[in-house]
């Protein structure tokens, strides 16, 4: 069950917010059977590096959000450069750069998997709403069926939503859900402290 109570906790730095996202988002991906990598030193254009061992490399970028405005939750996704002295610029990501955005609502326990497509190469100031039934973005809350689709080298088609499925099936769904709500709970743990 989510701990709606989590705001931040001991994590006050945005960086070490961002950088805690990340090896949570890590440790859910590895949950769902994928492997992960990061770039040495932070220095790459994206986060976290996602395969299954047979597909390509997904790159991600991990964001994480505490701020809310008007009940709902906002993030801006774009890369900040900083020449010489001069002002700051401001832009997207580089197409080829990043292939999909994993975005944690740290207040709800949320997260929304966002294809490079969805967001394009444009800065964006998204607006998340995870507690309303139509919300153009529900389809990719908790979506991780599409990082693991692409990272077997399917397409990331439609959602489908089956209703089915033989015991042996449900029994290891059970276990796996089982399994994520006790990572997600230790990680409550850490920020909590």
């Amino acid at each position: 069950m989510k701990h709606r109570k989590i705001m931040g906790g001991r994590i006050k730095k945005p960086s070490e917010r961002g950088a805690w996202a990340e090896l949570y988002f890590m440790v859910l991906a590895m949950t769902y059977g994928l492997k992960v990598s990061s770039p040495y030193g932070g220095f790459g254009p994206y986060d976290v590096g996602v395969e299954n061992g047979s597909g390509p490399v997904l790159r991600t970028q991990v964001k994480c959000t505490i701020y809310q405005w008007r009940g709902h939750f906002v993030t801006n996704i774009c890369v900040t450069a900083v020449r010489g002295n001069g002002p700051r610029r401001i832009r997207g990501y580089t197409p080829g750069t990043v292939d999909f955005f994993a975005i944690y609502l740290l207040p709800t326990d949320d997260w929304y998997i966002f294809p490079y497509s969805v967001i394009g190469n444009r800065p964006r100031l998204l607006h998340l709403y995870p507690e309303s039934k139509r919300s153009k973005y529900n389809k990719y809350r908790e979506a991780w069926h599409l990082l693991v689709n692409a990272a077997k080298g399917k397409a990331d088609g439609p959602i489908t939503i089956q209703a089915c499925c033989d015991e042996g099936d449900a029994a290891q769904i059970a276990r796996e859900v089982t399994e994520r709500a006790a990572i997600r709970k230790m990680f409550r743990g850490v920020l909590q402290g």
